[in-house]
């Protein structure tokens, strides 16, 4: 049976066994190397060594301690829920992937200095902006600034690629798919 990772951390929060595991990690095989390594008493040694085996950090393999330190990844993997798919961000798979690797948690967290990506990137930002409606240049900034912080470059870039359209500090989309 995996430990949960909450008794693993139990077994570790007490500081004598914490330095016996340590000591068996960092190579110490027997109780005496433990006890020398730790500076520990005999006794505790032996206690905390029971305990360890008990809780699955311990083993004994050949009349020497081992660690088993793949129980922390073990205890993790299988208490970890399966996360729920996403809901795409675009239909077209290839699209979706580009905008999930710049786009974390409705935020750009960098703009792709490819040419391609990002126009798969501003053209999905355009799509904040609705057609027909024009913006004042600090509402277009507000908007902007929800998506990056800088906020003034994806303006430009979305200005230069055609999907906003700028006349006297006033915008309105010019580009981008619409839903119908």
């Amino acid at each position: 049976m995996i430990p949960p990772p909450a008794a693993l951390c139990g077994l570790l929060a007490e500081p004598d066994r914490l330095r016996v595991f340590a000591a068996v990690v960092l190579g110490a095989s027997t109780p005496t190397a433990v006890v020398a390594a730790s500076g520990l008493p005999a006794r505790s040694v032996e206690g905390a060594i029971r305990r360890l085996q008990q809780g699955g950090l311990l083993a004994v393999a050949d009349g020497e301690l081992v660690p088993l330190v793949e129980a922390f990844k073990d205890s993790v993997r299988s208490t970890a829920q399966a996360e729920a798919p996403a809901e795409p961000l675009d239909p077209d798979r290839q699209r979706d992937q580009v905008l999930r690797t710049f786009i974390v948690d409705g935020r750009l967290t960098q703009i792709p200095a490819a040419q391609g990506k990002r126009l798969v990137v501003l053209e999905h930002i355009s799509s904040a902006f609705e057609p027909g409606v024009h913006y004042p240049e600090r509402e277009v900034n507000a908007i902007l600034r929800a998506w990056h912080d800088d906020h003034a470059a994806l303006r430009r870039y979305l200005v230069d690629t055609g999907f906003l359209t700028r006349a006297d500090s006033v915008y309105w989309r010019s580009g981008g798919p619409v839903d119908v």
